[in-house]
């Protein structure tokens, strides 16, 4: 009888995979095991972040090509892009050959964060624009949290701890609206990614305070 009262539960948020091919589930699981192990070196402030980010975007990238969500395309591609620059920041030596620490954001760099804000807005509203799909509200909520999240990933490149502001308020909105297209892998994904952005500003905050040094074994 359990069985037969969860069966309803159940078909509520996984019953769109029975449409799926099964290599699709499989490779969007994998993607998001690696996406959890990415946030998660992201709040150990450990370099890993990126390898493992780079192998969970280029899936999603594939995956959200084939189903023609081209937003979250777009911002995966972003991200595998800004995980080399961000891999390479991260390990750099200065002067002092030590890598690159936390800082916070200066004022000077709030044009450029506008910037590619609404950089993304414009460019993703052509793109859905060029593939004929700005037909529902998804499209509009599409382009801010591409918003958010191109300066969330920019910041995290540059070790700006403010990137854990734009990581929170993006993963809420996408809770909804994965589930809401279907992908209710995804969509937990980001749930579990809130809470991880929640405590990672806060262990971020105490590498910050007291000037630890990243980890980049």
């Amino acid at each position: 009888m359990i069985v037969a009262a969860m069966s309803p539960v159940f078909d509520f948020f996984f019953g769109v995979y029975s449409t799926y091919d099964s290599t699709a589930i499989i490779l969007e699981g994998i993607a998001v095991v690696f996406g959890f192990l990415s946030v998660w070196y992201a709040k150990q402030n450990h370099v890993a972040v990126y390898p493992t980010g780079m192998i969970s975007t280029s899936i999603f990238v594939y995956l959200l090509f084939q189903w023609m969500l081209l937003g979250d395309m777009l911002i995966n591609a972003y991200y595998f892009i800004m995980s080399v620059y961000g891999w390479y920041y991260w390990t750099r030596k200065g002067t002092n050959q030590q890598a690159t620490p936390i800082s916070s954001v200066q004022t000077k760099e709030i044009p450029l964060l506008i910037a590619i804000a609404l950089g993304s807005l414009v460019f993703v509203y052509g793109v859905y624009t060029f593939f004929d799909k700005w037909d529902s509200w998804v499209a509009y909520v599409d382009t801010i949290t591409t918003a958010i999240f191109f300066v969330g990933m920019w910041l995290m490149a540059r070790r700006k701890i403010e990137n854990w502001i734009f990581w929170i308020l993006g993963d809420v909105i996408s809770v909804p609206l994965y589930f809401y297209k279907g992908l209710t892998l995804t969509s937990l994904q980001y749930l579990i990614f809130t809470f991880i952005a929640l405590a990672g500003y806060r262990a971020w905050k105490k590498y910050y305070n007291n000037g630890l040094l990243p980890d980049i074994e």
